[in-house]
């Protein structure tokens, strides 16, 4: 056992050495590579903290659901509110990177369809990635049927374009996008700029009369009436229907007959302080979103860029780049369109045409990966990961199963549906938006939850069907 720690160790000081190689060897060759490399070393951070604390969200409504276990959940929250308070202080120095997104009915739909997608997957996007940085070939198999099916999804039309409105049809065209976007022939693409491009942008503080770059704005409206309020009363709602059952029996125990309010409190401020690890998880981790956009901000305006687009320009790589000249670069953490855009890359080298669209042609691109910001971060959360994993030996190589694959296959498929439809996945969609307090993160999370308790539900059902035929072909 010692020998196989050691050998453990040994591997995490590997991969961190090799990563250290890599920002000092490309820095050397070219200090544009100082922007790629904090994505890198930021894209560390988040696999270690997410392996440290096991967060996932598909676990958090998982265990809420099923087992009625708060834990996931109220790390979450935490990560959540420490991100927004980290966030508000780099919205009001003006060096925030975060875009709002269009808030609409969509954004639930969105949120339902990969709520359940992640209950059948057995974990979310940015879960997926931290436990295939474990070795788990399930997760792996997950974060493949997400980027293919994003890939395939932009880019259909034919029979699917029977299905869009005529009203999105007209909108999309009315827009005059770019000649290479033909934004009348793809179904996604005449959603998005038929659809969603026309619902408005709504933030908590514009909703409250203020610039989400003022004091007032940030920290009162986004921060405070965005997030920690309704935080603070889902977490209620978890403790009352939940966790309030199990300490009232503690109490009983201890022989108190009717809890006071203070005893109530206490309960609560007790599920919240339950687990150490997922809240000092979720500490860092809100931490770290929070500085990765200010240290972004701060490099594009040392190399006085807006996008990295630019930034591979002067690199002479310009292969893959949008009609805008831009490559998809967030300046804060996101998972789900970089993985998306390895297999968009891959299938354009094969001869498809897939630069006609608004997600890879107008918006994101198709760069090679390894000069892909995002693509270095998702690539070192899951070396953040397996270090982190095999620091406390917890690092094993685990092959799917037949029926496990099968359902991994199905629930990325559908998480890759509804990132799309939502414009982001449980990170991008709902972590970030929450915490930059804007409005559609919270209808996209509402849709997540509903999507969550279904999805735990089908699968209750289908455990105790298999289980009646299994017992059924016994013969007592």
């Amino acid at each position: 056992m010692e020998n196989e720690s050691r050998k453990n160790q040994l591997w995490a000081f590997i991969i961190t050495g090799f990563f250290v190689l890599v920002s000092v060897a490309t820095y050397a060759y070219n200090e544009f590579y100082i922007y790629l490399s904090a994505y890198l070393w930021f894209g560390f951070i988040y696999g270690m903290c997410l392996q440290y604390g096991r967060f996932c969200f598909a676990s958090a409504f998982r265990d809420l659901f099923a087992v009625g276990v708060p834990r996931m959940v109220v790390g979450i929250m935490i990560a959540t509110i420490l991100f927004s308070f980290v966030s508000a202080f780099v919205s009001v120095t003006g060096m925030s990177t975060f875009h709002a997104a269009p808030t609409g009915l969509h954004a639930t739909v969105a949120g339902l369809i990969f709520g359940i997608g992640m209950v059948f997957a057995g974990g979310c996007a940015s879960g997926s990635l931290y436990k295939t940085g474990e070795g788990n070939g399930v997760a792996l198999t997950v974060i493949l049927s997400i980027s293919v099916t994003q890939a395939i999804f932009v880019d259909i039309g034919g029979w699917f374009n029977k299905l869009v409105p005529e009203s999105w049809h007209q909108s999309a065209l009315a827009k005059k996008l770019p000649e290479s976007i033909n934004a009348g022939d793809g179904w996604v693409d005449q959603y998005l700029a038929g659809y969603v491009w026309d619902r408005p942008v709504v933030k908590f503080s514009k909703m409250m009369g203020w610039s989400d770059t003022s004091v007032p704005g940030a920290f009162v409206g986004d921060f405070l009436v965005g997030v920690v309020l309704p935080a603070t009363v889902l977490l209620l709602l978890v403790y009352l229907i939940w966790a309030r059952k199990s300490y009232l029996n503690k109490l009983k125990k201890q022989g108190v007959g009717t809890a006071s309010f203070k005893e109530e409190l206490s309960g609560y401020w007790g599920m919240i302080t339950a687990s150490k690890r997922t809240a000092l998880a979720g500490l860092f981790l809100g931490i770290a979103c929070g500085l990765q956009m200010f240290v972004i901000e701060g490099l594009r305006i040392k190399f006085g860029i807006k996008n990295a687009g630019a930034l591979l320009s002067k690199m002479g790589s310009d292969f893959g780049l949008s009609v805008k000249g831009t490559v998809f670069d967030p300046g804060y953490w996101y998972v789900t369109t970089q993985e998306a855009q390895w297999v968009g890359w891959v299938f354009n080298k094969l001869g498809w045409d897939n630069m006609d669209n608004i997600y890879f042609g107008l918006n994101n691109g198709i760069p090679n990966p390894a000069l892909n910001p995002a693509d270095w971060m998702s690539l070192a959360l899951i070396g953040g990961a397996a270090v982190m994993a095999l620091l406390h030996n917890e690092f094993k190589f685990k092959k799917p199963t037949l029926e496990l694959a099968t359902w991994a296959l199905i629930g990325g498929a559908l998480m890759g549906i509804g990132s799309r439809l939502g414009l982001g996945c449980n990170v991008g969609a709902f972590f970030v938006r929450v915490a930059m307090g804007d409005t559609s993160g919270w209808l996209f999370g509402i849709g997540m939850i509903g999507g969550a308790f279904i999805g735990v539900r089908f699968f209750n059902w289908w455990t105790e069907r298999k289980m009646a035929k299994e017992m059924a072909s016994f013969n007592f």
